[in-house]
């Protein structure tokens, strides 16, 4: 008799032992350090500061679940003042003199290929989440978590045309503007290719150099076109811009779409009712029903509200940064350990369950499917409204 009841005492003592050396040894292990960049200032912050937010929700709860491989995870983060010659610098310095196990991407395309850059020279694993320009992305180690596919230029923009050609009013003549931003130029190029061959026309095209704050002349010109729509090559910033810039000239475009807008900014201004924009993941089903999604949108509309950010929403930029932690713990838990080489073998093998779905890394440049969405302005909120089975519940496009 006393055996049979020794015996769960015994496992009971043994697992209350595991239980109390549990944070004993989280205490006393030496953290996991990841280091990245992000433009905490200059143009590009007002999208990095989601991205900082996001990267503070997803590290802490990973250390509230233990940490990886049983160990703290510290995130070092330094500013490159949206300068990809900064981002450089100091991606060589979190290697070099940080000694961080792990890298993460910074926000932005040029400062993304400089991290590369680096990343390469040392054969580090670089997940990172907005690169624009997939086959710029020649180096075998990165991993991308903006779900574009590997021809954007091809099949992004004509995701775009397909939802207009299928929209209330399918337009005839477009006016193309835009940044001279790497990936934003690259993206609006493929659009006037995309224009051709659908047989629409192009009545305007211009250009402006990335930074620029003056507005008004670009706004007649779009004006005295008179385009159907117009495809605005935007980032951070512009588009507010240019929106302020029509308003004062008693202009509205009848349809228009920025490619990559500082999100919350543009949702809350009333000129940007109908406009057009893409995205991998918004806060409504299908999206929001996703593994994991439901929690993380709780929590960043708490602390994005804490933080004053225009638009607390969960949206494109929040949910890439978010699906880059995942790719990168999810890699790092399978291999078990902290090998470059075998965190990059394993990603390129297998799928990652993210919160905008499934990701592959095993087509060109290291990229899977185009799971770009249309999205709209609608009542100041972005809603998905194509393809159908994406859309927000009852929502379809609207135009003036």
């Amino acid at each position: 008799m006393t055996h049979s009841h020794n015996v769960p005492r015994r496992t009971v003592l043994a697992a209350a032992a595991l239980t109390a050396a549990a944070p004993l040894a989280f205490a006393q292990q030496p953290p996991i350090r990841i280091g990245s960049t992000l433009a905490l200032t200059g143009p590009l912050s007002a999208t990095a500061q989601v991205h900082k937010l996001v990267g503070d929700i997803y590290v802490e709860d990973l250390n509230r679940r233990g940490g990886l491989l049983g160990r703290k995870v510290e995130w070092v983060l330094k500013d490159d003042q949206s300068k990809p010659d900064l981002a450089r610098t100091l991606y060589e310095q979190l290697i070099t003199s940080d000694k961080v196990d792990l890298l993460m991407g910074p926000y932005a395309t040029g400062a993304i290929l400089s991290a590369m850059g680096v990343a390469q020279r040392y054969e580090k694993v670089l997940v990172h989440h907005t690169l624009g320009v997939p086959s710029l992305a020649k180096y075998d180690k990165q991993f991308p978590a903006w779900s574009l596919g590997s021809d954007p230029a091809n099949t992004t923009t004509n995701t775009v045309f397909e939802a207009l050609a299928k929209g209330p009013k399918p337009p005839k003549t477009v006016a193309v503007v835009t940044s001279k931003f790497p990936s934003i130029h690259f993206m609006s190029m493929g659009a006037r290719e995309t224009i051709k061959k659908r047989g629409l026309q192009e009545v305007l095209f211009l250009e402006w150099e990335f930074g620029n704050r003056d507005f008004g002349p670009i706004a007649s010109r779009i004006k005295d076109a008179k385009p159907d729509f117009v495809w605005v090559g935007a980032i951070g910033l512009d588009g507010n811009l240019l929106l302020d810039a029509m308003k004062k000239i008693d202009y509205a475009p009848p349809q228009h779409f920025y490619l990559y807008p500082a999100p919350g900014p543009l949702v809350t201004l009333p000129e940007a009712q109908g406009a057009l924009s893409v995205t991998i993941f918004e806060e409504h089903p299908p999206f929001s029903s996703r593994p994991k999604a439901q929690e993380f949108i709780k929590t960043y509309r708490e602390r994005a509200a804490k933080a004053n950010f225009p638009d607390t929403s969960v949206e494109v930029q929040a949910a890439a940064s978010f699906t880059a932690w995942q790719i990168l713990e999810t890699a790092v838990n399978a291999t078990k350990g902290l090998d470059d080489k075998q965190i990059a073998e394993w990603l390129k093998k297998n799928k990652v369950e993210t919160i905008q779905g499934n990701l592959r890394f095993d087509g060109p440049s290291n990229y899977g499917d185009d799971l770009m969405r249309i999205k709209q302005v609608q009542n100041g909120k972005w809603q998905v409204v194509y393809p159908p089975e994406f859309a927000a519940p009852g929502a379809k496009m609207i135009a003036r």
